[in-house]
């Protein structure tokens, strides 16, 4: 592939390598490394090893990241959409990592999208905390938002905003912000042979531009003693070390964290670090950390609210509040499940959330998803939603339907269509329990989504946008 690369671009990395230069070069003729991230909010990694149907062997900086072999395809596995993995390049999985994330943080991804980073913050934070999730382009929050929900996240807001509308709501709020900045993407060239076509020398240039504006903002928004990741999966310095040195100029608050020469990563002069492709198994990235001078505090509100910032672009009037009695959703959690539902009730028109607690308001801000999705209520009734199902475990359901992933009636169920099933053959926590009604449908103990079971029918309720396809 090396041929295909644009000259200005081999020139420019001539300079920038010196001697590692042909190494550099050679590794376009290598082969590509594929990677999966074993999702622990529903698996452990040695359970999943057990499990797994695929060859697998470990990323050296992400204890949850393995290989696959090229040829495989995890993506058409039952496992995938059980949501047990995320396939991810595997220096992409480098980030977060450095982050530190513990329970009970909040943070913040702040250029989502779409939502590798945000599922792998999502696990380490087990459930605990929140996560705010945020893209400015409208285009690619719909995959952001089925990312998560397949990965069963419970505590996650996501918006859709300019980050520079943030900064009111969320000013000196998370503890941790990741921001994988919008680059010129040289070191995804080997993956993406169409980012090669839309390179040009101007590139660095006009994302810097972005950069320096998204950076500014997450500084904003980051407490007094938190830690903010910046990486981009380019190699031009006026992306990376030259945007870090310029934010330290102008943020006397914050510095750089070292980090360690380990796993073939390379420590630049400033502590930040490179990953590159003839140096380790995976593409190019670049990493910096900067620790935010303070003592972290416990800010789980704001105090006062803040006046807006004036907006020119567009935005939907504010749904009315409509009445709706939220009884035959709470019926539905006494009849089907086993758990304390987390989070604060929130009504979107019909549509009902579990919003994390802790948030400040967030009006005049574009919010696509406040939280988990729990379904909707409609004339008394209840109907489940999809994100709720893959929320739950298989012990938090009431009534269960276990199918095997080697059995066709999973890949049926998948695929959308009417399955049989006895009455036998549905689990009950409860003896009392009828089973006519809603049960969870489990593919080797994960859940999968939820049925209806009927005279020996489960009538299927997997979302069309969804199905799996031939």
């Amino acid at each position: 592939m090396s041929e295909h690369l644009p000259a200005a671009f081999v020139d420019k990395m001539k300079v920038l390598l010196q001697d590692q230069f042909p190494a550099f070069l050679a590794s376009y003729s290598e082969p590509r490394y594929y990677g999966l991230r074993i999702n622990t909010l529903k698996v452990s990694v040695e359970k999943f090893k057990r499990l797994s149907p695929f060859q697998l062997s470990e990323i050296l900086w992400a204890k949850e990241g393995f290989y696959y072999e090229e040829g495989e395809r995890p993506g058409k596995h039952p496992y995938y959409n059980a949501g047990l993995y995320y396939i991810q390049e595997p220096t992409a999985m480098a980030p977060v990592e450095f982050l530190d994330i513990q329970p009970g943080d909040k943070v913040l991804d702040l250029c989502a999208a779409p939502g590798g980073k945000s599922t792998q913050i999502a696990a380490k934070l087990k459930q605990t905390g929140l996560i705010v999730v945020n893209d400015n382009h409208a285009d690619r929050v719909k995959p952001l938002v089925k990312n998560l929900e397949l990965f069963g996240v419970r505590n996650a807001v996501v918006l859709n905003e300019l980050p520079n509308r943030l900064e009111r709501v969320f000013k000196d709020y998370f503890d941790k912000i990741l921001v994988d900045a919008p680059c010129s993407g040289e070191g995804m060239f080997r993956k993406e042979e169409e980012m090669v076509k839309q390179w040009d020398l101007n590139s660095a240039a006009k994302y810097a531009l972005m950069q320096r504006d998204i950076l500014k903002s997450a500084g904003v928004m980051l407490a007094p003693g938190g830690r903010l990741v910046y990486s981009t999966c380019t190699f031009s310095p006026e992306e990376n070390e030259e945007m870090i040195a310029q934010f330290i100029e102008e943020s006397s608050d914050f510095s750089v964290v070292p980090i360690e020469a380990d796993f073939g990563f390379v420590s630049s002069k400033d502590g930040s670090a490179r990953l590159w492709p003839h140096l380790l198994k995976g593409e190019g990235h670049y990493v910096a950390v900067l620790q935010r001078k303070g003592e972290k505090t416990d800010r789980a509100t704001l105090e006062e609210p803040t006046p807006e910032i004036p907006s020119k672009r567009p935005t939907k009037p504010a749904v009315k509040p409509i009445e709706i009695d939220l009884t035959p959703f709470h019926q539905f959690c006494k009849d089907q499940l086993l758990l304390e539902m987390p989070g604060v009730e929130k009504l979107y028109g019909e549509h009902l959330y579990l919003m994390p607690e802790g948030l400040p308001s967030l009006d005049g801000i574009k919010v696509i998803k406040p939280g988990w999705y729990m379904g909707a209520v409609r004339k008394n009734r209840f109907e489940p939603a999809h994100a709720l199902a893959m929320g739950l475990h298989a012990d938090e359901a009431i009534r269960v339907l276990q199918l095997n992933s080697t059995d066709g009636d999973a890949i049926r169920y998948l695929k959308g269509e009417t399955i049989m099933a006895d009455e036998q053959s549905i689990e009950r926590k409860h003896v009392d329990s009828p089973v006519k009604g809603h049960c969870l449908i489990c593919i080797d103990g994960f859940p999968a989504g939820w049925g209806k079971w009927q005279e020996g029918m489960i009538k299927n309720e997997y979302p069309a946008g969804w199905r799996w396809m031939a």
